[in-house]
């Protein structure tokens, strides 16, 4: 078995998966499992990093985490540190959890015009992972239950702003009177479904009005019942699109291009939305927070030299 230098680990609220890598940050390997911090019970912080990694406790390596594991309810907080924020300011806030432990990296903070605090944990590493540190302005979009839109500039998180577009949709179809439009119903066709509710969603509508779109289309023959959920997701998804496109374009950024960070099913369906909002978008690595841990460590001292 090849040396390892780092064990790198994503620890969300659901699941946690480990990362075994070289010296020049390559993935020796992977192990993921549900025990994520919402998911522990009674088993204690240590032992759940030990049942995760099995025999990689053994290699005498430093270990870096990022995610809800740094949260308040995690292992032990890391503090927001605001933006503009580096690979040397997320480096030197890391938090140890003390011997055989681990280090966790801190999430961001920023502000809206308005004054209102925004906060990230877990997606600044998959940001500075799937962004090359010489890399010039950069629009990163990281989709999922609170979307994630970052301006990054040579290695820096200049900014953020976050939608709870993943979330809305679930209280939506799981909890209103649009979600029971849809039970035991099949679509012909969900594809259209989504586009129809991306284009409603780009368009200058207000928001509470199109969401009970969903119901009044479906009352009028116009959208199959089983085509709701699909619908709405593209509703929120243009929605998203429209309203953080103005917000990147008022900071400067180039909001006709962007880079997407997700799995794979996801980034398909952002990259669909994107098509028809005439946005040219590209996907970032898999393996993103990987990366982003390698890099902060390298900042960190705590690996010799980055070559990735």
């Amino acid at each position: 078995m090849r040396s390892a230098a780092l064990i790198a680990v994503d620890w969300g609220t659901t699941h946690a998966r480990a990362y075994r890598l070289d010296d020049a940050g390559g993935v020796l390997g992977v192990r993921a499992a549900p025990l994520g911090i919402g998911q522990l019970g009674d088993l204690a912080y240590p032992d759940a990093l030990a049942r995760l990694l099995g025999d990689w406790s053994d290699e005498p390596v430093p270990r870096i985490a990022c995610g809800m594991v740094g949260s308040r309810q995690g292992w032990r907080e890391a503090p927001y540190v605001d933006c503009p924020a580096s690979l040397s300011v997320l480096s030197s806030g890391l938090v140890e959890t003390g011997p055989g432990g681990i280090a966790i990296v801190p999430g961001l903070a920023t502000r809206d015009a308005a004054g209102v605090p925004d906060v990230m944990r877990g997606e600044e590493t998959q940001i500075l992972g799937a962004v090359p540190a010489d890399s010039p302005r950069t629009l990163v979009v990281l989709p999922g239950t609170h979307s994630k839109w970052a301006s990054v500039e040579r290695g820096v998180v200049r900014d953020f702003t976050t939608c709870m577009t993943g979330e809305l949709h679930e209280a939506l179809v799981r909890h209103t009177i649009l979600g029971r439009l849809a039970d035991g119903a099949s679509g012909a066709d969900t594809g259209e479904a989504f586009d129809r509710g991306v284009e409603r969603g780009l368009g200058a509508g207000g928001f509470m009005h199109d969401v009970f779109g969903a119901r009044t289309l479906a009352l009028a023959g116009e959208l199959a019942p089983g085509d709701v959920t699909e619908w709405l997701s593209g509703l929120l998804v243009g929605r998203e699109i429209r309203d953080t496109r103005r917000w990147a374009e008022q900071a400067g950024d180039d909001a006709t291009r962007v880079l997407v960070v997700a799995s794979e099913v996801l980034a398909a369906r952002y990259l669909r939305a994107f098509a028809r909002a005439g946005i040219e978008a590209a996907t970032g690595p898999a393996d993103a927070a990987a990366k982003g841990l390698f890099r902060i460590a390298c900042a960190a001292g705590r690996v010799a030299v980055e070559t990735a």
